[in-house]
């Protein structure tokens, strides 16, 4: 099968676009025949090496962490799909292997396909989605009538999590770059502001939650913007697992520094809402696998509205 395979870390260059062996399910695993894959800033972090924590030195590694498809064949004690079936798939960050033809993954992470969503589309929530809703309900513990900060507003997740704020009910103020303003109030939002022009932690505005999906900033910038009790979240472990220890600890505002869990329910709640039209998954450019450089480069301008698409698999029948 074709895969994206890197042997070393670095940076586009150390990939490359070959054949190698199609993987075999364990007992409770799902293999999976994709259609279409994702790609999210955690995919080039893992290429360059900032993830080698997690990902380890062991070489060959095929590049990936979400897509959908239909299932091929499943494991011996693997019960809850059969072959055929359409899904989604987190690959995860010590797996990978979602740039492929096929993909094996644990069951407990592969999620019924609803909504008459395309693969495309639904390539786009496994990662992407569920950080915008678990960052918000979860660990923002968002409510009706709060007002909610979101720092990244027109990106993977930032999309996301405007449009998910607006759907729980909260007043939206989205942070993005000016070209991205039409944009990001096309989402929803009840006011967008460009960060080249104003410093929102300066805006002297208070919020109930801080939803920082790029991690441009910290707690103790955006602290004097939380109400007294409000909460910043932020999507890339750092200095504010610190705050977090700190804040969790004493009473008044709070830090958290997260990142999803694979949730089925969550993963069907996103794709009904995406079904009703509630939440517009915005595909901003689709790549075929020999592009991947091209694909992953794009991802890494920063410049993206949405989510990036790898659609270099034979299209369902």
């Amino acid at each position: 099968m074709k895969a994206v395979v890197f042997n070393r870390y670095g940076g586009n260059e150390v990939i490359e676009v070959k054949d190698i062996l199609l993987p075999r399910p364990e007992p409770r695993e799902v293999l999976v025949k994709v259609h279409a894959a994702s790609i999210n800033p955690l995919d080039w972090k893992v290429r360059s090496g900032m993830m080698r924590i997690f990902t380890g030195r062991g070489f060959p590694k095929v590049l990936g962490s979400e897509c959908a498809g239909e299932v091929a064949e499943t494991g011996s004690r693997s019960t809850r799909f059969r072959k055929g079936d359409p899904v989604v798939v987190v690959a995860g960050i010590r797996r990978l292997g979602a740039f492929a033809e096929y993909v094996c993954a644990s069951d407990h992470r592969v999620f019924p396909l609803t909504g008459g969503l395309s693969p495309e589309q639904a390539a786009c929530i496994p990662i992407a989605g569920l950080t915008a809703l678990q960052g918000l309900r979860t660990h923002g513990r968002i409510a009706a009538l709060q007002k909610v900060l979101v720092i990244g507003a027109s990106g993977g997740v930032g999309h996301f999590a405007v449009q998910i704020a607006k759907v729980l009910g909260a007043h939206v103020t989205g942070v993005c770059s000016g070209r991205n303003l039409d944009f990001v109030r096309g989402l929803g939002a009840d006011r967008v502001v460009d960060y080249s022009r104003e410093d929102v932690t300066k805006s002297g505005e208070r919020f109930d939650l801080v939803f920082d999906t790029v991690s441009a900033n910290s707690f103790l910038r955006c602290a004097k913007i939380l109400t007294a009790h409000g909460r910043y979240v932020n999507t890339l472990p750092n200095l504010t697992l610190v705050s977090q220890f700190i804040t969790s600890i004493l009473p008044g505002k709070k830090a958290r520094s997260m990142w999803f869990r694979p949730d089925a329910s969550d993963a069907a709640w996103l794709m009904d809402q995406a079904a009703k039209g509630s939440v517009r998954i915005s595909v901003d450019r689709v790549y075929p696998l020999d592009q991947v450089r091209d694909a992953l480069a794009y991802s890494e301008s920063g410049r993206v509205r949405g989510k990036v698409v790898l659609k270099a698999f034979p299209p369902p029948a």
